[in-house]
């Protein structure tokens, strides 16, 4: 029940934030989220025995986010300011992992947000597709997943999730993606509206798997535990940063190959 009712008052939420809201709102929100989950990966990183990127990392994410020139640069220079700030350590042995750390949260978390930020440009209606693509995908795998699953797809990592639930995935996301476009995307064509339906979905449950095989790794069974029945918002999206990158980099390559989107 409480994952029910939170999934209702994110699901209105989130609509009108991602395709209504002011930037000045959207940005507001997009930072907060991102916030949130890079405070719930410097948990996970603690629970592994690293040091927390702590406030530098976090400060650095938000740059990254609102950032608006060339963002590769942003990311190799505050990755080497990083390197270079540990020099100043007296135990050596911690600032490869720590560096390391620091460097995949800035792309894990901020950099996969940053995306959002243009593919909000191309249109709204894209960028909630690629959120709510694999919401669509979560609940046709866990249906056929408990119907028909026989095969484990990552037994060590998520015990439960089956080879026939992620298959049921990908086609309810294609499924959905059609019906949606017909709607809201209709100049859209079919074949990039499903060539990101399969891509982004199959990157989505990549990212679910990865978070788990993190928090396996810490001991951990949540990241968090600020949305009821969900665990943490790192919990919650952990597709997500998966998914809108990869979405991103299809409707971009379309855009500039074909001049369609």
């Amino acid at each position: 029940m409480k994952r029910l009712v939170t999934a209702l008052a994110l699901i209105p939420t989130i609509t009108y934030v991602v395709i209504w809201s002011p930037i000045v709102v959207f940005g507001a929100v997009l930072a907060a989220v991102a916030s949130l989950c890079y405070l719930e990966y410097s948990g996970i990183v603690a629970a592994h025995g690293i040091e927390k990127p702590g406030l530098m990392g976090l400060l650095t994410g938000l740059g990254l986010l609102f950032f608006p020139g060339d963002t590769a640069a942003f990311v190799a220079i505050a990755v080497l300011l990083s390197m270079a700030l540990a020099l100043r350590s007296s135990d050596l042995r911690r600032e490869l992992p720590r560096s390391a750390a620091f460097a995949l949260g800035l792309l894990y978390v901020f950099g996969a947000w940053r995306c959002c930020v243009p593919l909000r440009a191309i249109s709204p209606y894209w960028l909630f597709f690629a959120i709510a693509l694999n919401w669509v995908g979560d609940s046709a795998a866990m249906y056929a997943g408990k119907t028909f699953g026989r095969n484990k797809l990552a037994p060590v990592i998520s015990p439960g999730k089956t080879w026939e639930g992620a298959v049921a995935s990908v086609i309810g996301s294609v499924i959905f993606g059609l019906i949606y476009a017909h709607y809201l995307l209709p100049n859209a064509p079919l074949w990039l509206v499903g060539a990101v339906a399969v891509v982004a979905n199959i990157a989505g449950q990549i990212g679910d798997l990865c978070e788990s095989a993190f928090k396996r790794g810490a001991g951990m069974k949540d990241s968090g535990t600020l949305l009821p029945g969900h665990g943490g918002w790192l919990d919650r999206v952990d597709s997500t940063l998966f998914a809108v990158p990869a979405a991103y980099a299809l409707l971009a390559g379309a855009r500039a190959l074909w001049g369609v989107v």
